[in-house]
């Protein structure tokens, strides 16, 4: 099958390669010339693990190509994978200028049927947007070449994308037409060979899952993140509640690690997104998203509060090592990241920070750019020198079992700050570090 990926960002450029890697003909387009020339260098423009690799497999079978050609891409694929991103607008709602400007080009060029898939994470009601800003561009062609509109919301991991992409748990299509759940039927067919994962269901309905699935698992995330801050009041250790109730069926341990708060390209946006939904266009106030979003806020402030809690709240004078600076292991992505709010926090009270991140700095430097209390270390070891104490801030593996009487003699205080509850409390105490995690 011809398809044609417009946006080579994170969904885009793993929807493109993922769908080559299966034998289709993939041609990824996107505006940015800068993007096109690393890829087609034999780059990626984001990290995640396998991806590149898999970039160059394609490409040098023929079935993986990349351009900024619009008019070419519009006539390239049967089925137009709309892949743009949708940044949150300054109130929060998102931002569907992209989507729209998609959309329209594939109207002024298109001469064939088409199935124009909505793969971007959309408000509802996307789709009819969509379908008229194409409509719109074939009569002003004075054309009436058919197409169909079509809701497949992504729902890909950062760090683990690849696998949620080649073997996905659902495959969520929303369409109301049978000619474009037949193309989709057979474009996922190498994908669920084993059993069908395909759910089927009105387009609005299909938008709104991807929503409430982000914003369940945020919720998650921002209950937990209480209850181990109420944890430590109470002299309670919040990973043997997370067992005990994780051990119930009904509730599971997935997205139950209390941590410093959620960030990413997708939670924080996709709640507000949602909250922003309901009051503009359906009139309700979501009271229990909007408390999920204002917990998260605190949240990503808690390490900062612990530290000058231990060291008094002007922190001129001391400096700090920083494990972790993406919002998640196995990404270099720094979007709405803790570390942000925790760099911040500690420079404004007059700390100095050096970072180590094993592959988000260069991303870290765009964030900070001019930044001079802010240094980055080459590695986790060099990042501890003339360290006051030692804060974690992403569950990278690789400080999962650090060398410890090295850590405890490179610090000037044996002291650890520790936002994602990476060790054992009772061990690490035991080896003579203050320990300062989160809800424990």
């Amino acid at each position: 099958m011809k398809i044609t990926v417009i946006g080579t960002g994170y969904v885009g450029l793993v929807s493109g390669t993922c769908l080559a890697d299966v034998g289709n003909d993939v041609l990824c387009l996107d505006v940015d010339p800068a993007k096109i020339k690393i890829l087609e260098e034999g780059g990626i423009p984001i990290f995640e693990p396998g991806l590149q690799d898999m970039v160059r497999r394609n490409v040098a079978a023929g079935r993986l190509h990349f351009t900024t050609d619009i008019e070419r891409a519009a006539h390239f694929g049967t089925v137009q994978f709309i892949a743009v991103g949708t940044p949150p607008g300054e109130d929060g709602s998102a931002d569907m200028k992209y989507v729209t400007a998609a959309a329209r080009n594939i109207g002024k060029y298109m001469t064939d049927y088409k199935v124009v898939v909505d793969k971007s994470t959309v408000p509802v009601g996307t789709a009819d947007a969509v379908r008229a800003a194409i409509t719109e561009e074939l009569q002003k062609r004075g054309v009436s070449t058919p197409f169909s509109v079509v809701s497949n919301p992504e729902f890909l991991k950062e760090g683990a994308a690849i696998d949620d992409f080649m073997k996905p748990d659902r495959i969520v299509v929303g369409c109301d037409d049978e000619q474009a759940a037949h193309n989709m039927r057979a474009l996922y067919a190498p994908f669920q060979r084993n059993h069908d994962r395909m759910i089927l269901m009105d387009i609005r309905s299909a938008e709104l899952t991807k929503y409430a699935a982000n914003a369940m698992l945020a919720t998650r995330i921002s209950f937990m993140n209480e209850l181990a801050n109420l944890a430590e009041k109470l002299g309670a250790d919040i990973e043997h509640v997370r067992r005990g109730i994780g051990s119930d069926p009904r509730i599971g341990y997935d997205f139950l690690y209390a941590g410093a708060g959620y960030g990413g390209s997708c939670f924080p946006k996709d709640v507000k997104a949602l909250i922003k939904t309901a009051a503009v266009d359906a009139g309700i106030h979501l009271k229990v998203l909007n408390a999920v979003e204002e917990a998260n806020d605190l949240q990503k402030h808690v390490l900062a509060n612990k530290i000058k809690a231990r060291f008094g709240a002007d922190l001129t004078g001391k400096h700090f090592a920083l494990w972790g600076l993406a919002f998640k292991a196995n990404t270099d992505d720094m979007r709405e990241a803790t570390s942000r709010e925790v760099i911040k926090d500690l420079i404004a009270a007059g700390a100095t920070v050096t970072a180590y991140d094993p592959v988000a700095s260069a991303e870290a430097k765009h964030c900070f750019p001019n930044e001079l209390r802010l240094s980055y270390a080459d590695n986790q070891n060099a990042a501890l020198d003339n360290a006051d104490a030692l804060v974690i801030v992403t569950e990278w593996k690789e400080f999962r079992s650090p060398d410890f009487d090295n850590l405890k003699a490179k610090l000037r205080n044996p002291i650890i700050f520790d936002g994602r509850n990476l060790y054992d409390p009772k061990t690490v105490r035991g080896l003579g570090f203050e320990y300062l995690a989160i809800g424990r």
